[in-house]
């Protein structure tokens, strides 16, 4: 019933640029936070960054501030993220996921209720 799917990974040099899209269905997309989470090779899950439901509120991992930029469209329940400068470091499957506390922004993986099945960035030196 809920579906999240991740689009435009892909295989890029260090120093570009890469969005990442995450369109959601059966659910009410302005009624939950939205984040994205990443997971290299042989690594533990990890915050990327989140959004509140209206975009007021943003939090990033420090690795990432600065270069990269969460936002989401709630008319077309989509959420993305920017990533810039990108480095081979940001190297992972990217996922994103939906969490029914709408107003926070959240970095704990464990209070995210639905979850896509990711998408590979791979960014290579």
């Amino acid at each position: 019933q809920v579906q999240l799917a991740e689009s435009g990974g892909g295989l890029v040099q260090a120093g570009a640029s890469l969005r990442v899209s995450c369109t959601t269905s059966g659910l009410i997309f302005s009624d939950y936070a939205m984040g994205w989470f990443r997971q290299a090779q042989g690594q533990e899950r990890e915050f990327v960054a989140a959004v509140s439901w209206s975009g007021s509120t943003t939090h990033y991992r420090s690795s990432v501030a600065g270069r990269f930029t969460i936002s989401r469209d709630n008319a077309k329940n989509t959420v993305y993220l920017q990533m810039n400068s990108l480095k081979p470091e940001d190297t992972a499957v990217y996922f994103c996921a939906a969490d029914r506390l709408r107003t926070f922004a959240r970095s704990d993986a464990n209070f995210y209720d639905y979850w896509g099945p990711g998408t590979q960035v791979t960014v290579s030196s």
